[in-house]
């Protein structure tokens, strides 16, 4: 079965509003563990469409895990009005965090692509059922370091070797400085994964493995 037949469509409410963001949930094999991935920045065509974030979605799925990608609030059928502060990223990040834990019994991954992995990061900080992140891309400079050293599980860090956005050498200095994360470099990939997308799936499912 294709991983398009095992989307469901889901509403995941904001509250304390009456808006929902639009999100594709999709059920792993696994049935106790669950994800939430973010797409990159909404201001700039960012969306749950993305083939990073698909690529990600695929992981999930061939490491059995049930996973949930979204769109920011005012992209697509998302409610609201589009923004890029990093404290609307949060609440919508957390939203689906909330689904999520609702949906399945056991431990949580987050995950987001560029923007949307810096929000991962700040989402997943301290949180009780979260023990992995996946960050792909992310900028340095949306890095949050007290998030980072305030999450004690294991931490993947997925970058092209050609990104000027997401620095190989600065990602790995960051690594070693959490000292619990892993930096995976994809041979002649840039920001967008023109080169090496099927990699992302590859190298995620197998350290889920781990």
């Amino acid at each position: 079965m294709s991983t398009r037949a095992l989307e469901k469509a889901v509403a995941i409410p904001l509250e304390p509003s009456a808006m929902a963001l639009e999100g594709v949930f999709i059920a792993g094999a696994g049935g106790d563990a669950g994800a939430v991935i973010a797409p990159p920045h909404p201001l700039y065509g960012g969306s749950m469409d993305s083939p990073v974030v698909n690529e990600l979605a695929y992981a999930f799925e061939i490491a059995g895990i049930s996973s949930l990608r979204f769109n920011w609030r005012g992209v697509g059928a998302s409610a609201g009005e589009p923004s890029g502060e990093s404290d609307a990223a949060d609440t919508d990040y957390a939203a689906a965090l909330v689904h999520v834990e609702e949906t399945v019994p056991g431990r949580v991954v987050a995950s987001g692509y560029s923007f949307g992995a810096a929000a991962a990061l700040r989402s997943a900080a301290g949180h009780p059922r979260v023990d992995r992140i996946v960050l792909v891309s992310p900028p340095p400079s949306l890095i949050d370091a007290a998030a980072l050293a305030d999450f004690s599980g294991a931490l993947l860090i997925v970058a092209g070797d050609r990104d000027p956005l997401a620095p190989r050498a600065e990602l790995e200095a960051i690594a070693e400085a959490a000292g619990r994360a892993r930096v995976a470099v994809v041979p002649e990939a840039d920001h967008f994964f023109r080169s090496g997308l099927s990699e992302i799936s590859r190298t995620v499912s197998r350290w889920l493995e781990i």
